[in-house]
């Protein structure tokens, strides 16, 4: 696989760390943040795996807005922040 370059988000439900891609909208979880981020790489390495066999990961990836440059898979979909907002 090429190498991935992505977005991860971290976060602590009770004594569980969580991670999410939200460019791949993929989770995973850990006992630590480490374990929770090389959970989510695994959990990513699979999914290519399964779509790569079946034929539809560069489908999937160009539907996600990636491309390769420099043997680098990046998303050219720019996060530009996060809000936590109160709705009425």
């Amino acid at each position: 696989m090429k190498e991935l370059k992505v977005t991860i988000e971290f976060w602590k439900e009770g004594g569980v760390y969580v991670t999410r891609c939200p460019e791949l909208d993929m989770l995973s979880q850990g006992d630590s943040l480490e374990e929770a981020k090389s959970n989510l790489f695994e959990v990513i390495e699979i999914q290519f795996e399964e779509m790569e066999e079946m034929g539809t990961l560069d489908e999937f990836l160009e539907e996600n807005g990636f491309r390769v440059k420099d043997n680098i898979l990046t998303s050219q979909r720019e996060i530009i922040g996060f809000d936590k907002s109160f709705g009425r």
